[in-house]
């Protein structure tokens, strides 16, 4: 449980981190003189990076946890985690260069075919990209702790520094979803805090079951109530 925590206490730092990094200005100068990316698409790029290999690390703290064995499921959960993963690092390549490129040259022109070509990759292609890789990972890493569960009842302070970790994710959801548009990402989220609810219900207190709960209704429900008043 003590890895657990310090890797979910990775995430917790960089929901927040990537939160600021969106929605201040404080990373949007330039990385290098030649002006090929701000210092807020690289950063993007790093916390990516970052919480796929914390992401990875916990799967395998999952798996070495408990006395399951392996089979067919552990496979089949394996190859959804690294398709995930590979959606994900593409969805961040599309995003963040187009991105740049869209606020810096197309929002006083979007009308021309390249900026057309780039709208639609940051908005759109790069997202579908995203939500395919987010939903597959930590789709993954929930039916994975079904497969491995924890060996040992968790105990009332495990519960409490799970819930604590899960507030930072949850408040990055709600950072991230409360305050635009209604999109496919709100749904995307849905289906994951309906998972999670799931595989509490069915299978008790596991860890990831847990933390995901908490974090997802957390952000969903404080997400709906921002929308709602907007």
């Amino acid at each position: 449980m003590k890895r657990i925590h310090i890797l979910l206490g990775v995430q917790s730092f960089l929901a927040v981190f990537v939160s600021f990094n969106r929605l201040t200005d404080w990373f949007t100068d330039y990385v290098l003189p030649n002006q090929f990316l701000r210092w807020v698409d690289l950063n993007n790029i790093l916390v990516s990076l970052i919480s796929l290999v914390a992401g990875y690390l916990l799967k395998k703290t999952i798996e070495y946890n408990s006395p399951a064995r392996e089979g067919r499921a552990h496979t089949l959960w394996n190859l959804v985690f690294f398709v995930g993963v590979y959606l994900s690092a593409l969805s961040y390549g599309f995003h963040e260069m187009t991105n740049y490129l869209h606020i810096r040259f197309c929002e006083p022109d979007p009308g021309s075919d390249l900026c057309r070509i780039i709208i639609f990759n940051d908005d759109e292609f790069s997202h579908w990209l995203f939500f395919a890789g987010f939903t597959m990972v930590n789709g993954a890493i929930l039916f994975l702790q079904d497969v491995f569960p924890h060996p040992k009842p968790v105990s009332g302070s495990d519960i409490g520094f799970l819930l604590v970790n899960s507030l930072f994710l949850g408040a990055g959801v709600f950072a991230n979803l409360g305050f635009e548009e209604i999109g496919f990402d709100l749904f995307v989220v849905g289906l994951l805090a309906l998972v999670s609810a799931y595989l509490l219900w069915k299978r008790g207190r596991q860890p990831m079951f847990v933390y995901y709960t908490t974090a997802y209704w957390l952000g969903l429900a404080g997400s709906l109530l921002a929308q709602a008043i907007r």
